[in-house]
């Protein structure tokens, strides 16, 4: 890829692949390992708490409470790394600044949980969320689901399952980056074109830990790899946002063009110069600040709430 179409703030990302060694066992135990050694992280104006699980959750409140709306998160990390814990800053700064209750789902990890294990897992925070509304202070049918990467993939293919089963709906998907195809890990001719951040090779990686098998085949289950439903009619408002130059960019395109021909309310935004992860890596540069700024403002939108400078 000509690393020239990177947007100059972010550039440095081009030569740097911090998630390389994700492509191998040992790697994602050392990520694993380093995450545990995270220091907690103080979130002004809100407060936490801690749900052991299975699967475990952290709540997030804020001390100024606006709304009864929530919003169930999904952390990503490839399937196979990652935390609620490692949300904290993101799901603070909608908790502040929406005025409004998070829940981040702990899903366990492939490969040692493979699909449907995740999948699972973030129907379980789903069912514990109704359940647990009321004394959250929550509007059981004012909760959006939203994810990151993976964990957009999770909450794309969670936002299918809640409504094959009926009942409450979520009133939004909020999907930054999400992992939707498995069949774009398949295209081996993308190996070549090495996208910053995350390459086709350890894309490929990602699902087939998840999977359990090759991605591409012709079984992979709708609800693992949502871009793979044909019929999208009922599903909630969705935003879907990505870097236009991040290796999902393609499969995000399509799964939004083809909500809004099933009759879908849809954002679709797109980050110009942008690799995958751009917006946790950067998190202090002035593209990701503005990006996320935007992101929420949709969120509150959804949820029929407006953000509250800090």
């Amino acid at each position: 890829m000509d690393r020239s179409r990177v947007a100059p703030e972010l550039r440095y990302l081009a030569w740097a692949n911090p998630l390389w060694v994700l492509e191998h066992g040992w790697g994602r135990r050392l990520l694993r390992g380093l995450t545990k050694l995270l220091p907690p992280l103080p979130i002004r104006g809100v407060s936490v708490e801690v749900i052991e699980g299975p699967p475990p959750l952290r709540i997030y409140r804020p001390k100024t409470r606006r709304t009864g709306t929530a919003l169930l998160w999904i952390h990503g990390g490839g399937y196979v790394i990652g935390s609620a814990r490692t949300s904290d800053a993101r799901c603070g700064d909608i908790c502040r600044e929406l005025g409004m209750t998070v829940v981040a789902v702990g899903q366990r990890l492939a490969p040692e949980h493979p699909y449907p294990v995740p999948s699972d897992d973030c129907l379980a925070a789903w069912h514990w969320l109704q359940t647990a509304a009321v004394s959250l202070g929550v509007e059981r049918k004012r909760v959006a689901i939203g994810g990151v990467s993976s964990g957009g993939g999770l909450a794309a293919g969670l936002v299918q399952r809640i409504h094959d089963a009926g009942g409450v709906q979520p009133v939004a998907q909020w999907l930054l980056a999400p992992m939707l195809d498995d069949r774009t890990a398949a295209l081996r001719e993308l190996d070549g074109l090495m996208h910053p951040v995350w390459t086709n090779r350890m894309n490929r990686a990602a699902w087939r830990n998840y999977l359990d098998q090759e991605p591409g085949d012709e079984n992979v289950p709708a609800y693992a790899a949502p871009a793979r439903r044909e019929n999208l009619s009922g599903l909630p408002p969705a935003f879907i946002s990505v870097g236009d130059i991040d290796l999902l960019y393609a499969e995000n395109r399509q799964y939004a063009d083809r909500l809004k021909q099933h009759g879908v309310a849809v954002t679709f935004e797109t980050v110009a110069g942008a690799p995958h992860g751009f917006e946790e890596i950067a998190r202090r540069s002035k593209i990701s600040k503005a990006y996320l700024a935007r992101a929420r403002e949709w969120l509150g939108a959804a949820v029929g709430v407006s953000g509250e400078a800090n």
